[in-house]
């Protein structure tokens, strides 16, 4: 296989939809770092995806309380919101297994989709919604190109995405186990991104 830009890692090539974007160290640019961004859609238009370890003191009782959604005493008042990016944060996006029939959802991979509607968030304050899901405040969006820059200079690692990880496991283990999928202990690498 020939590659026409021996600097670019194959992976850029790829299509990156249902992968993790892992930051690197170096990247500590607040929202992003030791971000986890599960990337549901990456073309040739662009990438966007929702940070996956970003935690905010907002819950979904919050939030359903300013949306004035009637709720019911049967669901998880205190499930947090997570920051899902720095993009329209003033918007709602559920990412969740399984996919289900929703008014406005983008359907990542068979089992996992990204819903705005706000039918989704009217299930989730009855108990009625996914049992798995991610409730996130904006998201992160690339442009064109962008997206496969950026993996180029080494300010994210990229891998297929784990479904546990996003559901399961706590929170502030997300970005050490999304790098451990790919051998990669991060607390051994440098803050200094191309430098040995």
């Amino acid at each position: 296989m020939a590659d026409t830009d021996d600097s670019t890692p194959n992976e850029t090539a790829d299509n990156l939809t249902g992968h993790f974007l892992i930051a690197m160290p170096s990247l500590n640019d607040g929202i992003f770092n030791k971000a986890v961004t599960y990337i549901c859609e990456h073309d040739e238009s662009g990438s966007f995806g929702i940070i996956i370890n970003q935690q905010t003191s907002i819950t979904l009782e919050q939030i359903a309380s300013e949306m004035k959604i009637e709720t019911s005493d049967n669901y998880n008042h205190n499930k947090p919101i997570f920051l899902g990016g720095p993009v329209d944060q003033g918007r709602g996006f559920i990412l969740h297994r399984p996919s289900g029939e929703w008014k406005s959802s983008l359907k990542v991979n068979d089992k996992v989709a990204l819903t705005t509607s706000q039918d989704i968030l009217q299930a989730l304050v009855h108990d009625e919604g996914p049992k798995d899901c991610i409730v996130a405040l904006g998201y992160a969006g690339w442009a064109a190109g962008q997206l496969d820059e950026e993996i180029a200079s080494n300010t994210w690692l990229s891998c297929p995405a784990d479904e546990q990880i996003i559901f399961d496991t706590p929170i502030e283990e997300r970005w050490k186990a999304a790098a451990n999928l790919i051998g990669i202990d991060l607390s051994l690498l440098s803050n200094d991104a191309g430098h040995a």
